[in-house]
């Protein structure tokens, strides 16, 4: 009786921990189940191109699959029908410019693969039956080989890498099945026809239906970089003179993190060169003509990531343990401070520049503006004494000056870069401002309070009449630096 009482005990024992065990599982897999979900949904939202991408394909492959669903199309190819069928797998990729690439390289390698191997057929039937194989082995070593030692070939692995590939394949099947099958031309024939229908399908959705341009791409790319750039340099002045400025607000942490967003630069180099050479396949659309300047958009984002290493090199001094003393910082704050406003602006114009194809020339007034704090930093430390500080102490402050001389040599690079850009591609003329300064040394003094500019509107079309004043007053600093170098222009 004992057990019995404690056999019936344990059951519910037992039947509970069983149905603990299979809420459980079902809540964990509940769990994932919305987790999958929301990683489906949050990839439709990051670009919902991927999602007509997606049906593109599906009508794609539904439309070439009408030669096997529809008899005389079937009489006519028969099994051959599913290299269609293949081909659009294969060939239908996200943008306009790799579907053309894939497309035209399967077409071109698979008629030129075909005729060669027919007519390798042809001439080892003339060395009888015994020499044929010979032959054709041999044909296949030559072919092969060498096709394959043109893939080493940078250009050419570029942009026929897909193509050779490709050949090697069709040849191979050409001439060895080409042994053993009597119809070989009957055969050849429905091969290259299918895969023209396949890759004809897919070029014609790809390009007549919700198309994604590489072009397009690279060139938001790229303007999204010189973007990123300005989006660190506008914050990295306030950042990391904040402990000179006890009333200015600290950064948040979700603001450095989007400070950080110029990382992405340093990775982007086999993206944009894979945008540029799927671009230079695309038909001339939008803005973009046939013959469009894609390499120049290459040499901007080297240029791009050039800067970014340089910010990278900065980034590491945020936090850093060895900090320069208050007073050096303060010293040099103020053109350090403008450099890296007047660079970020001047980023942002040369992104908008290109993203709207107009002449960058409107960012030449707050490069030439970073150019003049460049020199009055150069000033500063040149004048700078050492006797209370610490030379160790003042290294850190002392390499972010000098590394900051270097972005903006960087931008000006970018700049010139846009220059030649906007020639190449016919952008738009900008608005220039109404008034400039005529003369570098001019904007230095004015910037250093030597020369005051009066602006004179005098109406009509003729413009502006700058008149320049001289100021008898000298800035202190501007004293002690002619003292140290007499020869200086005023």
């Amino acid at each position: 009786m004992d057990i019995e009482a404690i056999s019936q005990e344990r059951r519910p024992t037992l039947l509970a921990r069983g149905l603990s065990w299979l809420r459980t599982c079902f809540a964990k897999y509940k769990d994932r189940a919305v987790d999958i979900g929301k990683s489906i949904k949050k990839i439709g939202q990051d670009d919902p191109r991927r999602v007509i991408h997606s049906l593109k394909v599906g009508l794609a492959l539904t439309l070439v699959s009408l030669i096997y669903y529809v008899r005389p199309f079937y009489d006519s190819y028969g099994i051959s029908g599913m290299w269609a069928v293949l081909t659009v797998v294969v060939v239908f990729e996200f943008t306009v410019g790799a579907t053309l690439s894939k497309g035209l390289n399967r077409g071109f390698a698979t008629f030129s693969a075909g005729a060669l191997g027919v007519g390798a057929q042809h001439l080892a039937c003339l060395f009888g039956e015994e020499g044929e194989p010979i032959v054709l082995g041999v044909l296949v070593f030559l072919l092969a080989g060498a096709a394959t030692f043109t893939r080493f070939f940078p250009r050419i692995k570029a942009r026929y890498d897909y193509g050779i590939l490709i050949f090697i394949l069709t040849f191979s099947m050409v001439s060895v099945s080409g042994y053993r099958v009597e119809k070989l031309l009957e055969l050849a024939h429905q091969r290259l026809s299918t895969i023209i229908i396949g890759g004809g399908i897919c070029i014609i959705v790809s390009i007549f239906l919700c198309p994604v341009w590489a072009g397009a791409d690279l060139h938001k790319l790229v303007a999204l970089h010189l973007e990123k750039l300005a989006i660190f340099l506008k914050g990295f002045g306030g950042e990391y003179f904040q402990s000179v400025n006890e009333d200015k607000a600290v950064i948040s942490t979700s603001e450095k993190t989007f400070l950080l967003g110029y990382k992405s630069i340093l990775t982007s180099k086999n993206m944009e060169e894979s945008l540029a050479n799927f671009a230079r396949w695309e038909p001339g659309h939008g803005c973009f003509r046939f013959r469009h300047p894609w390499k120049q958009y290459l040499k901007i984002g080297a240029l791009a990531r050039q800067c970014a290493y340089q910010i990278e090199a900065l980034n590491g001094y945020l936090n850093s343990d060895l900090q320069a003393p208050p007073a050096f910082k303060k010293r040099i704050q103020e053109p350090c401070m403008m450099i890296t406003s007047e660079s970020s602006k001047a980023l942002t114009m040369l992104a908008s520049s290109i993203k709207f194809m107009t002449d960058p020339s409107l960012a030449h007034l707050h490069l030439h503006n970073s150019e003049i704090a460049v020199d009055n930093l150069k000033i500063l430390l040149k004048t700078t004494s050492l006797e209370d500080m610490e030379l160790l102490s003042i290294v850190p402050a002392a390499t972010i000056a000098s590394i900051l001389i270097q972005v903006v040599k960087c931008i000006e690079e970018i700049y010139e870069a846009i220059d030649e850009l906007s020639h190449l591609a016919n952008f738009k003329s900008a608005v220039k401002p109404r008034v400039s300064p005529e003369k570098p040394q001019a904007q230095l003094l004015l910037h250093r309070g030597v020369v005051k500019s009066i602006v004179v509107d005098v109406g009509g079309n003729d413009g502006d009449v700058v008149v320049t004043v001289l100021d008898d007053k000298i800035p202190e600093n501007e004293n002690n630096s002619r003292a140290h170098n007499p020869d200086q222009p005023l």
